[in-house]
């Protein structure tokens, strides 16, 4: 199977999170949850979703879980490729959204949104990256950490290129450049 048959047109789902006094979310790009976005084979490793990523310049790639507490990463937007297992995902802080991850499912976080894991199977896994291969932070919502992290928030750009469909869709669809 190669990595055309593998990439499909996904349902996506976005939302605009509201920052509130701890987490700074992001009003600019919204949320973008590719559901089915990636037709695992049963031999497909996470290697196969590194690979996806990296030939869309999203690279300094993981494969683990997702922090069980509330980050959010103020220099860099990062995208999750969900390998195996499910898991409920809280965006946004404690008063976000929740979203139910299956393998296959992608999901890019902006710059500044609050993300953890509520529950999963013990098997969940997933892949991370980052466009151009990013240094990512680790904020908490701790005092202190705005407005440094706000003014960091509002330097990040669209990447050149959407992790999964490159420069035809994804992040070229649903995040506007200021002009």
């Amino acid at each position: 199977m190669n990595k055309s048959e593998i990439i499909q047109h996904a349902y996506v789902v976005t939302h605009i999170l509201d920052g509130d006094e701890l987490f700074p979310n992001n009003q600019k790009f919204p949320l973008l949850v590719y559901k089915g976005a990636l037709l695992l084979h049963p031999d497909s490793t996470p290697e196969t979703i590194k690979d996806i990523f990296a030939k869309n310049g999203w690279t300094n790639a993981w494969v683990d879980d997702v922090f069980d507490y509330h980050h959010y990463h103020s220099n860099t937007h990062e995208v999750l490729g969900v390998f195996c297992g499910k898991a409920d995902l809280q965006l946004g802080g404690p008063e976000g959204v929740c979203v139910e991850l299956t393998r296959g499912d992608v999901i890019l976080i902006p710059a500044g949104v609050a993300h953890k894991k509520t529950q999963g199977s013990d098997d969940f896994t997933v892949v991370g990256a980052y466009p151009a291969g990013a240094e990512y932070d680790i904020k908490y919502g701790k005092d202190g950490e705005r407005p440094a992290a706000d003014e960091t928030i509002a330097k990040v750009d669209v990447p050149e290129c959407d992790p999964v469909y490159g420069k035809d869709a994804g992040t070229n669809q649903y995040w506007k450049q200021d002009t």
